[in-house]
């Protein structure tokens, strides 16, 4: 089965290697990349993310910003984003706050609600939508590996996956070549690794 070649946007923050060496597991060959435009060539893309959502949006602006990303989703290939990675995508965040995110999905990030202890850390279930291509094979209950304070409101038919923690919030979303996860997949054992071959093979197939 061929490795297709899969790009690791570096913009300053992240978890790069984990990440990196988990897509590798999972059957991609991958490369590090400093900008979008340096991603070109490669089947799919994926945006790591740690830390305030202002510093990695001032760090995506440098790596090309919303358009690039925009670009790059125009133009068929999946690109995969993976916790702040992935809140970077909607169109704004109560964390700072900040007004402008990319807005490639629809909807704001918020802040954790409820009596619960936060960040939340930690492994915690999830109930996933059906059809869902980038949870295909893991069922309700299966779960991931999360730290964060803030995390997307489900907003719209772009929620693959839900989770319940002080309130219910969109722990994955997917929409045509667009996949994200507000958990780490790459510190998720063997199920972070079963949703990564999932996106490998959509990456294979595109």
């Amino acid at each position: 089965m061929t490795r297709p070649p899969m790009a690791v946007l570096d913009y300053g923050v992240g978890n790069l290697h984990s990440a990196a060496k988990a897509l590798d597991r999972a059957g991609a060959d991958v490369r590090v990349v400093a900008t979008v435009e340096e991603a070109a060539g490669a089947a799919a893309l994926v945006v790591p993310g740690v830390g305030a959502y202002g510093a990695c949006l001032t760090g995506l602006s440098s790596a090309g910003g919303a358009a690039a990303v925009a670009g790059w989703l125009e133009g068929g290939r999946p690109l995969l984003g993976i916790c702040v990675g992935m809140q970077l995508l909607f169109e704004a965040s109560d964390e700072g706050p900040v007004a402008d995110g990319a807005g490639v999905l629809p909807g704001k990030i918020r802040r954790l609600a409820g009596q619960v202890k936060i960040p939340h850390i930690g492994w915690d279930e999830v109930t996933v939508r059906p059809g869902s291509r980038l949870l295909a094979g893991l069922g309700d209950g299966t779960r991931f590996y999360f730290v964060h304070s803030y995390a997307p409101e489900p907003d719209g038919d772009a929620v693959a996956a839900v989770c319940d923690y002080g309130g219910r919030f969109a722990a994955a979303v997917e929409r045509g070549n667009l996949f994200g996860t507000q958990f780490h997949p790459e510190k998720s054992g063997a199920a972070g690794l079963a949703l990564l071959a999932n996106f490998v093979a959509e990456a294979r197939a595109a």
